[in-house]
């Protein structure tokens, strides 16, 4: 028996009337997911500004204090590089309202980014509302379900992007004046640098090819798909991931996961 959280008002016109009175102010995040609950039931959120190639920038989430370390620092400090959203995003993702089964990779589940970010906080499926902003930015809402919680159906992706251009307006009117926190957090890594991290890994032991097979391996490709994406057998995908592991003296992708994120804290801020 599962139980998803339910809106605060009576109705979903009060839950509108409150989003809009809340524009401008502290409450209007929690407000505006309020209306949106109403539309399909949610619990978890984290709230992100996407800004091209530069490090997202955090403005909210109702994560849990005690596991914010490993869910949300974690995430920002590099890992968010395989969310298969962001990795949409920067594929040039329209604008929209998108469940993880519309953009993940073909083994996704079996990746060790999965294990990390889904099963340790019993996340069982995650959407997303991207939303433009002027000068180029991106809002990127990712809504939650936990492990005891049902699926996103296509019916209540249906109703989120029917509800759309009503909570991307509300939302561009709110962060028409927002500062977005820009500091450290945004400016801190140079863009090419961040953007650069997955290309770079391994560049003192790893041929080019076998840096390329295990960034598509970190995001949770299969050998079958990363032979499709860059025109090799299965058989040679296999031989270059034996070679790759043997070179950085590791036997398992949590290993080499590991490895990524050690790499991408060696990163120099500025």
């Amino acid at each position: 028996m599962y139980h998803l959280a339910r809106p605060k008002t009576d109705t979903v016109e009060e839950a509108l009337a409150a989003a809009i009175s809340s524009v401008g102010t502290a409450d209007f995040i929690p407000t505006g997911l309020d209306y949106l609950r109403y539309i399909a039931p949610f619990r978890g959120c984290l709230l992100t500004l996407l800004n091209g190639t530069r490090r997202p920038v955090h403005l909210y989430d109702n994560v849990r204090v005690e596991r914010r370390a490993e869910v949300v620092d974690r995430y920002l400090d590099g890992a968010y590089l395989l969310d298969p959203f962001y990795v949409a995003y920067r594929d040039h993702a329209p604008c929209d309202a998108l469940r993880l089964n519309d953009v993940a990779p073909d083994r996704f589940q079996q990746s060790t980014y999965f294990k990390q970010y889904y099963h340790s906080i019993r996340l069982r499926d995650e959407m997303a509302i991207l939303i433009d902003l002027p000068a180029g930015k991106h809002l990127f809402y990712s809504i939650g379900r936990l492990i005891d919680e049902p699926r996103f159906t296509a019916r209540e992706i249906t109703e989120f992007r029917r509800v759309l251009p009503i909570f991307s307006a509300l939302n561009r009117r709110h962060f028409v004046h927002e500062t977005y926190n820009s500091g450290p957090s945004e400016e801190g890594v140079p863009a090419e640098e961040i953007d650069a991290a997955l290309a770079r890994f391994g560049t003192d032991h790893l041929t080019e090819r076998e840096r390329e097979i295990a960034s598509l391996i970190l995001k949770g490709h299969s050998s079958k798909s990363i032979a499709r994406i860059i025109s090799i057998s299965p058989g040679t995908v296999k031989i270059h991931r034996k070679n790759m592991y043997r070179k950085l003296q590791i036997s398992s992708q949590s290993e080499l996961f590991s490895l990524f994120l050690s790499a991408l804290s060696g990163i120099e801020r500025v």
